[in-house]
């Protein structure tokens, strides 16, 4: 994934995005340059954004304060603003063009509360997001998975609202090959003394979407192998004149996927450049990395494709250089090149701030709300290693939940279990006042709560596969839990823990040898004993390849946001007090003996 133009990045990191885009070597003259041969040529600039995830200005939500992390990036649409003016400025407007690449409505509280505590569905309030992309002057978006999150209709109401083009090719109406989305657009730049350039975008999203917004697609839409719909399009993209094409596409460059089944590639970008004749340059996002320049040859023509990824949440903008050269009346790209530029060079645009100034002021007063006084101090950050209270907090709310909604029915008799992951090692409860964004920087993602059954070996093969979260560790070696977990590269997200059940992790031992005295009620659990298991949609749906849980019975999906469900409990509780629902229920141990 690295490349020679990390290195540059790097160097021009703290440089204005001007000095930067200059030292780069990118003609700031509205003259075109002229070839060897005579030939006349023009380089035009495409930008793109990637996974913007509804942050439209340098604020976290969850700490109610500026952004910062270590390594000084900044985040949002206000900051994306002022590098676009800039290039715009530097390279005239008539030779730029701007894209994303999805993953756009959803990701903080600003993008929760217009979808579900003020939906723009029942206001008719134009989406922050929507007012920014349009006054920033985005040409086109192609959709990200979580463009899916809060329904369709949703999703049609922001369509609706924005001036942009908005494109999926590979999203069709289920059990056709129709797309249900704008698949591509043509745009014309008239740089002044030439033909017109015609740049085709056409537009891919991530085919996971099948799996982890099931409850919102199933049977309305289906999502197409990104290969295959490139190979469908790009040709007829091509056979309108357009002289460059580039792809927007919601998805890795490695090729892999977090599911399984016969669900086509989740992080195709690179195949798609390898496989798919006819394309200049690929915008891709999904994998929330900086990725300022890839090149891709393709299989079949030889010719070089350039890709690049911008850093998530609008930390940085993608820049790509095409060179256009008239061939016999015809344009025809001879160089490309791209870098990503870091949006902490700029402030904030005014403008864009002003624009959703009255929206963020009302979520920051929203999430600023109290629910409920905690006893003690509690935190997630040994939850990766540790059975710590603040997640058994998720737990009693879900556990309660499905019990609640079960009572009464044929499974009221079974055993509720609850599975949670520590999504964030930074969530925190003081000691007092509990507020909603508390809570919501401790559960971060829009899931939806499920009941399924699994039984007693489903269980034990659920907890093996979680367990593969942890390396291998010798029984004698330091205790150092920080470095013990991630193992090949999985997420935090995608490490569950159980209530419900006593069970031991013996990191000493290899993968599918690791769970230890699973028990239920100080019983050993028996292969065929039937559970109902408190889990979230992601999980439920296939979402990290977890074993048993895509297949279970549901018997449990009242569409029950559990971030909401949280601080409804809260809320009605008063109260949050560990000493009254804290086990630890689970630890690590070596050779069988406690880690801790």
């Amino acid at each position: 994934m690295e490349s020679p133009g990390v290195s540059r990045r790097q160097v021009l990191g703290g440089l204005t995005a001007t000095s930067a885009l200059a030292l780069a070597g990118w003609p700031r003259s509205a003259e075109a340059a002229t070839t060897a041969n005579g030939d006349r040529s023009v380089t035009i600039t495409i930008m793109g954004t990637s996974d913007i995830h509804s942050n439209a200005v340098n604020w976290d939500y969850y700490k109610d304060a500026q952004y910062s992390d270590s390594a000084g990036n900044v985040v949002g649409l206000a900051r994306v603003s002022s590098v676009v003016k800039q290039i715009r400025a530097d390279r005239g407007r008539e030779r730029t063009l701007l894209f994303d690449a999805g993953d756009t409505i959803q990701g903080t509280p600003l993008a929760f509360y217009y979808a579900t505590v003020e939906p723009i569905t029942t206001t008719g309030q134009i989406h922050p997001i929507a007012l920014q992309m349009n006054a920033i002057g985005y040409d086109a978006v192609a959709l990200g998975n979580h463009e899916f999150n809060y329904g369709l209709s949703m999703l049609d109401k922001w369509i609706g609202q924005m001036n942009a083009a908005v494109l999926g090719a590979n999203a069709v109406h289920a059990g056709t090959d129709r797309p249900a989305y704008r698949p591509y657009i043509i745009k014309k730049m008239y740089v002044p003394g030439y033909p017109p350039i015609k740049v085709g975008l056409l537009g891919l999203t991530n085919p996971g979407v099948a799996i982890w917004d099931k409850g919102n697609v199933s049977g309305k839409l289906e999502f197409l192998d990104l290969v295959e719909t490139a190979k469908r399009w790009v040709p007829a993209i091509r056979a309108q004149g357009a002289d460059v094409v580039v792809v927007s596409a919601h998805a890795g460059d490695n090729g892999m996927s977090s599911y399984t089944g016969d669900i086509p590639v989740e992080n195709a970008s690179a195949m798609v450049a390898q496989q798919v004749p006819g394309i200049d340059a690929i915008l891709f996002g999904h994998s929330h990395v900086d990725v300022p320049q890839r090149f891709v040859t393709n299989e079949i023509t030889g010719q070089t494709v350039v890709m690049s990824e911008p850093k998530c949440w609008g930390q940085r903008l993608s820049v790509f250089d095409l060179t256009l050269t008239l061939d016999r009346g015809r344009w025809k790209v001879t160089a490309k090149s791209a870098t990503t530029v870091n949006t902490n060079t700029v402030q904030d645009d005014p403008e864009l701030v002003a624009l959703v100034k009255k929206q963020h002021d009302t979520v920051v007063a929203y999430v600023n709300q109290d629910v409920a006084t905690s006893t003690e101090v509690m935190s997630a950050a040994e939850s990766c290693w540790k059975d710590t209270a603040i997640l058994d907090y998720i737990h009693l709310v879900q556990t309660a939940r499905v019990k609640e909604a079960i009572a009464g029915t044929a499974y009221a008799s079974l055993p509720v279990l609850s599975i949670a992951a520590p999504f964030s090692r930074a969530a925190t409860f003081p000691a007092g006042q509990v507020t909603i964004k508390d809570i919501a920087g401790l559960y971060i993602y829009d899931n939806t709560l499920l009941g399924s059954i699994l039984t007693g070996s489903q269980i034990k093969a659920y907890l093996e596969y979680t367990a593969q979260y942890f390396k291998q560790i010798a029984a004698d070696a330091p205790v150092n839990p920080q470095s013990w977990t991630n193992a090949n590269n999985r997420p935090d997200y995608n490490y569950d823990q159980l209530s419900g059940v006593t069970y031991d992790i013996d990191i000493a031992q290899a993968v599918g040898s690791r769970i230890l005295n699973l028990a239920y009620n100080g019983t050993a659990v028996t292969d065929d004993q039937q559970f109902v298991v408190a889990v979230n949609n992601y999980r439920q749906s296939g979402g990290g390849g977890f074993p048993g849980i895509a297949t279970a019975p549901v018997v449990y999906n009242a569409q029950v946001a559990i971030r909401e469900a949280i601080v409804a409990y809260a809320s009605a509780a008063k109260t949050i007090d560990p000493s009254s629902f804290h086990v630890e229920n689970w630890k690590l141990v070596r050779n069988g003996v406690a880690v801790f």
